[in-house]
């Protein structure tokens, strides 16, 4: 076998344009104006006018040192979100910092609140999520966490009954919105800036004192979200950041990663320098095989360049790009970026 097809597509790959990637010496400004505007494009769009939120509370649990809560908002019309929030008995402050916290693939939601598929309490231990939400709660965050579009309560019927948790439905949910001129990236972030909405609409979460967390596909979730909506103080993006010809280009990967057209115009790193001037903070474990640590560590320099661009042209009030290079693999590690979280919101 000769790889003619492999490296046929390399050179298609290799070839695209990436006409908005950043360049050093440019505008910022103008730069991430165009490129937003384009990559909301290429999501899909959100719709213009936002449905009510008409949340509804479904439980509530008290336990030693937060109250956790389920309730329900739409995010589009006729759609409605499961969302878990987290509320600490000893908050940082009051009002409190609140943390937005997105899974990724898995049996969704209850995977990062300490609750075993089913809801009840989990007395295993964690997956690679590690219940990262009950971390950031019991830190004194207001913790929001959502259900994602094709995940746990979320999926369709035929995945339900399939019996099976951790299946999801993303395959069919993604080539659907495809058909429509939409992408599951773009219909999860949507969702997301709608439980910010809700945040914002609390008087115990701090409006002005937000940020976003995820793993995985919620770091996909996270990082872009953050990129698109200012409201975001910060952003932590897990076990994602690289370049998509080093990661999702390069292997298998669930249809949900993928936005037509995006390397016409970017690579990962360019979406995410979208965050600045405001901070961002990876996770990035030395053995993740599914995002690469090498492509990670040179997505990281490309992204400290942009970050003093943006320096340049917001001589004040420029946070920084860090990165915990953990000895893990596709995992939260937690410690570090908790830290830095506090320090950005506290």
């Amino acid at each position: 076998m000769t790889g003619e097809i492999e490296n046929y597509m390399l050179r298609r790959l290799n070839g695209a344009p990436r006409s908005l990637a950043f360049h050093s010496g440019g505008d910022f400004a103008a730069w991430r104006q165009a490129l937003s505007g384009r990559f909301l494009q290429r999501l899909g769009g959100f719709p213009p006018v936002r449905a009510s939120l008409a949340p509804v509370l479904l439980e509530r649990t008290e336990r030693p040192d937060y109250i956790r809560e389920r309730l329900e908002i739409t995010t589009y019309e006729g759609l409605r979100m499961p969302v878990y929030l987290m509320i600490p008995k000893q908050p940082l402050s009051f009002p409190a910092p609140a943390v937005v916290a997105v899974h990724g693939h898995g049996y969704g939601s209850r995977e990062i609140v300490g609750l075993t598929p089913d809801g009840a309490e989990r007395t295993d231990t964690p997956g690679l999520h590690k219940d990262f939400a009950v971390s950031l709660v019991r830190r004194g965050f207001v913790v929001a966490a959502p259900e994602m579009f094709g995940f746990g309560d979320r999926r369709l019927i035929e995945d339900k009954l399939a019996g099976e948790p951790g299946r999801n439905s993303c395959f069919r949910l993604s080539a659907q919105l495809l058909m429509t001129g939409e992408t599951m990236a773009g219909f999860r972030v949507y969702e997301t800036l709608r439980v910010l909405d809700y945040l914002q609409s609390r008087t115990d979460a701090a409006p002005e004192r937000t940020g976003i967390m995820g793993i995985s596909g919620g770091g996909l979730v996270a990082g872009f979200a953050a990129a698109l909506d200012e409201r975001f103080r910060c952003a932590v993006v897990s076990g994602y950041t690289s370049t998509f010809a080093a990661s999702i280009l390069s292997r298998s990967h669930c249809l949900d990663n993928y936005i037509p057209g995006l390397l016409n115009d970017a690579e990962m790193p360019d979406l995410l320098g979208l965050i600045a001037p405001r901070g961002l903070f990876l996770e990035v474990g030395d053995k993740d095989h599914l995002f690469p640590p090498e492509a990670a560590r040179g997505a990281y320099a490309r992204l400290q360049e942009i970050y003093a661009a943006a320096a340049r042209s917001h001589p004040a009030g420029v946070s920084a790009v860090t990165a915990d290079l953990f000895d893990g693999g596709h995992e939260i590690h937690g410690g570090p970026a908790f830290a830095w979280l506090r320090e950005q919101l506290g």
